[in-house]
């Protein structure tokens, strides 16, 4: 069954090509058809179109179709096109009559508009959810281990003392600044482009703020055709929110990676947590932060493919916007898991002492030794002096006692501060 299906026989090759998974993917918005399918029969109801047993009769087959949706027995089997016309199909076998009146004064354009939206919009939030705990697994680690230091590298060279708080939060800070995308992200989809039609609006005396307040939008994407040029400039910013948090997690994973190393040598993970090799005995692989990096840099590679799919398309509809719906939700679906398997590793992270009178942190203080030189008189460049002329020569001794006070450095993490600024 099509939606367009005007009783011509379309050419299977040319069916299937047009078609590709639709089926597959929109079982992820079957869900929010149901609930813009709701909001738009008692809206046809309001002005109308339908009477008020005939709403009742809609209500109740799109509530027996949520159920199957919600316990996973509501199949798109190979006759339907994509959901949509697999819920008018069910609809009109339950119902008779009254389930052909569902689709009166909208376009399958507008429905899997509205129901991408409404898809967008409840997964953003769920992203932001999970960076949430994250963060607060990240926040609760710094606190564990604020007085544990670490060397910090510049160039991957021994720069200056950093610390086991000042790395996990300054990742939870960063991440901080991703929800600011999701968050622009979840305001650009909040908007109801139900009523658009095809591009161009209905000549049906439509209620567009009746189903905006029944869908729960903040506000509608008042211009129709505003509304269709949405699609693809939703997943464009979407992407880059996504992006976003996802190159916070990969350089947090690849630090991981590169700390694990026995040259490195300063964390580890239970065993369980780590694979082998079917060669070398000794291996504790960090598989499961190389597969974060790997996928991660995947979803950021997602905003390039939005782009280059609908960057030079004129206004109104193109069936190119297919192509965008199936690496979108793909993207949101990897992104929950990264989020959820990394929070659940790295609660069981094994930081190590790592002895800082070690020859190869030699010089890791040798800034805050300048500095010392400086508070007792001499001036900044003649304290570089001196201490380079000592490293030079091999006369340095590392004093390691000077502490950092200033806001947000060592020994002033500021940890409160970071919770307060995470988005409410």
């Amino acid at each position: 069954m099509k939606l367009w299906d005007k009783g011509i026989s379309i050419d299977k090759k040319i069916e299937q090509f047009t078609v590709g998974n639709d089926r597959e993917i929109d079982i992820h918005i079957a869900k929010y058809d149901v609930i813009a399918s709701r909001a738009h029969a008692k809206m046809l109801q309001k002005i109308g179109i339908i009477s008020a047993a005939e709403l009742i009769d809609l209500l109740g087959g799109l509530k027996a179709l949520e159920k199957q949706i919600e316990n996973g027995t509501f199949v798109i089997d190979e006759q339907f096109e994509d959901v949509h016309s697999k819920i008018e199909f069910e609809l009109t076998k339950t119902l008779g009559e009254v389930g052909k009146k569902i689709h009166t004064a909208r376009s399958r354009n507008d429905q899997v508009l509205v129901a991408c939206h409404l898809y967008y919009k409840d997964n953003l939030a769920e992203i932001k959810a999970k960076a949430k705990t994250l963060f607060d697994t990240l926040l609760t680690q710094a606190e564990n281990y604020k007085e544990k230091l670490l060397p910090g590298y510049t160039h991957l060279q021994v720069a200056m003392p950093s610390s086991f708080g000042l790395w996990f939060s300054a990742y939870a800070e960063l991440m901080i600044d991703d929800v600011y995308l999701l968050n622009a992200a979840i305001k650009t989809v909040d908007q109801n482009p139900l009523g658009s039609a095809a591009g161009y609006g209905s000549s049906f005396p439509i209620d567009r703020e009746l189903t905006t307040k029944e869908m729960q939008f903040s506000t509608l994407k008042y211009n129709v055709v505003a509304a269709q040029m949405g699609r693809g400039k939703n997943e464009r910013t979407i992407a880059t929110a996504l992006g976003s948090l996802a190159n916070t997690l990969a350089r947090f994973a690849m630090d991981v990676c590169l700390y694990m190393s026995q040259n490195f040598n300063f964390i580890s993970f239970p065993d369980e947590l780590t694979t082998g090799s079917s060669i070398m005995p000794h291996k504790k692989n960090p598989d499961v932060f190389e597969l974060i990096r790997g996928k991660c840099n995947k979803i950021q590679a997602l905003q390039s493919e939005m782009v280059l799919i609908t960057n030079n398309l004129p206004s109104g509809y193109h069936r190119d916007f297919q192509l965008i719906k199936e690496n979108m939700i793909a993207a949101f679906e990897e992104l929950k898991g990264i989020l959820d398997i990394f929070n659940y590793s790295i609660q069981q992270i094994i930081v190590k002492d790592i002895d800082l009178n070690d020859d190869k942190y030699k010089y890791l203080f040798t800034v805050d030794n300048i500095n010392t030189l400086v508070v007792g008189g001499m001036s900044f460049r003649e304290a570089y002096q001196k201490i380079g002329g000592e490293v030079q020569d091999g006369t340095y001794t590392p004093d390691t006692s000077k502490k950092h006070t200033h806001v947000g450095s060592i020994h002033n993490l500021c940890l409160d501060k970071i919770a307060a600024k995470f988005p409410k």
